[in-house]
């Protein structure tokens, strides 16, 4: 993907300055501005894994409890070399505001391993993430913190996670984590619930600009599993996917794509080989496409750009290149706050991550429940599900901009806010600790 000219700590900071304007319009206490100064917890834990090879190798992990006001933080696992304690404070920070938007019982929680799971073997990969959760065990639960997927965190690696707490507790509790195996407990539509909710919020989008899918072009920076189910049900119902990347390349074809396939050569080995990941690229099958450069794609002039894959990928330096009509944010944090303001002065409207990407956490709540209560759903009642909430939610969202006349990233984070801000000051002056 294309390199970013931010640290974890400007990420923070970028990502907590937009609270001002937020504060400002709602008007909130004194007391709500200090709860949300900062995280009510961050956990860092050392990760020891003995390799194939004998030898020992210690990793850092992190847990962080952003805000609990309105219930029990929730939040994804991120295995990558880049993760720090700031960038898992930043995303537990986007949770908590993610769950209030589209009315969740939860607060913010994030976690991360500093390492690359594509270099282990899996095995390694499989002690890895047995031992991170023995290092977090005593600050999750079902009642406390729900542990998800994020980043190079599938169903796979939750499972293992999910059993190592059941060894823990001594006991079943499925609802410590979701996104788990459908085997282990895990909800049917989760898989493609990301994917399928930012499609949606689309979707409401387009009919308020009155535009058919049919007439709408895609671009996709990112080719994960939220973006390929966005991309595979996008094209279901009539938009034309040109252009798709992923971290190995980018291909271009203006008479449009067929994710299914594309997905399907680039995940060919795992079955194969029984990989963990994917070791192939959208590239695959560059002969039906124009191959170009992955920053290329960014600039390239369709209707949406779809950013899918990871934080501050338009910048300053580069939005000024962007030519897109509208942006989707189904990645965490993709444009900074002075891109945002850059593009909100050419009127080019982002559907923010905080809004677009919800469908995740929201069939993860579903889980939840399905995990708690023992009825387990079918498929079509748990999707049905994340429709109502998204169609319920991101009106609100949308009629809230056109009310006050600010962006959609402005709406969605005052009605989370107003939510976060009301839960706080119910609470009395002097409550204890989240």
């Amino acid at each position: 993907m294309p390199s970013t000219p931010h640290t974890s700590t400007d990420l923070f900071d970028d990502a907590s300055s937009r609270l001002e304007e937020i504060f400002k319009r709602l008007a909130v206490d004194d007391d709500v501005r200090e709860r949300l100064a900062q995280p009510a917890l961050s956990l860092q834990v050392s990760v020891p894994v003995r390799m194939d090879n004998g030898e020992l190798r210690v990793f850092t992990g992190w847990r962080v409890q952003y805000d609990t006001t309105l219930g029990p933080a929730k939040g994804g696992i991120r295995f990558h070399p880049d993760v720090d304690l700031m960038e898992v404070t930043t995303l537990s920070f986007w949770m908590a505001i993610k769950c209030a938007v589209v009315g969740l019982p939860y607060g913010g929680g994030k976690g991360g391993v500093q390492v690359d799971p594509k270099k282990l073997s899996r095995l390694e990969l499989e002690r890895l993430s047995r031992a991170y959760i023995r290092a977090i065990a005593d600050v999750i639960g079902p009642d406390r913190d729900i542990p998800a997927p994020d980043v190079n965190t599938n169903p796979t690696v939750i499972g293992w996670m999910s059993d190592e707490y059941d060894a823990i507790a001594r006991a079943k509790t499925p609802a410590v984590i979701t996104g788990k195996p459908v085997e282990l407990g895990g909800s049917l539509g989760r898989v493609e619930s990301t994917g399928r909710g930012a499609l949606q919020v689309l979707n409401i989008w387009a009919r308020r600009m009155e535009r058919k899918p049919e007439d709408l072009t895609i671009a996709i920076q990112g080719f994960g599993n939220a973006a390929y189910h966005f991309a595979r049900l996008a094209k279901e119902d009539g938009y034309t996917i040109v252009a798709l990347s992923d971290s190995k390349g980018a291909i271009l074809n203006r008479k449009g794509l067929d994710p299914d396939r594309i997905w399907k050569e680039k995940t060919r080995n795992i079955n194969l080989q029984e990989l963990v990941y994917c070791d192939d690229s959208v590239t695959c099958l560059a002969d039906e496409a124009e191959a170009i450069d992955q920053e290329a794609l960014l600039a390239l002039d369709v209707d949406v750009l779809v950013l899918a894959a990871l934080e501050d990928q338009i910048h300053e330096d580069n939005v000024d290149d962007v030519r897109a009509s509208a942006i989707l944010e189904i990645a965490n944090g993709p444009v900074t706050s002075k891109a945002d303001a850059a593009l909100a002065k050419r009127d080019v409207p982002v559907l923010p991550d905080v809004l677009a990407n919800t469908g995740g956490v929201i069939v993860s709540y579903l889980e939840w429940i399905q995990n708690r209560t023992g009825d387990y759903w079918d498929e079509a009642t748990v999707n049905e599900r994340l429709r109502a909430r998204i169609e319920q939610e991101a009106d609100r969202v949308f009629a809230l901009a056109n009310e006050e006349g600010v962006s959609y990233r402005t709406a969605a984070y005052l009605q989370g806010m107003k939510r976060i801000a009301a839960g706080i000051m119910r609470r009395g002056h002097d409550h204890g600790p989240d």
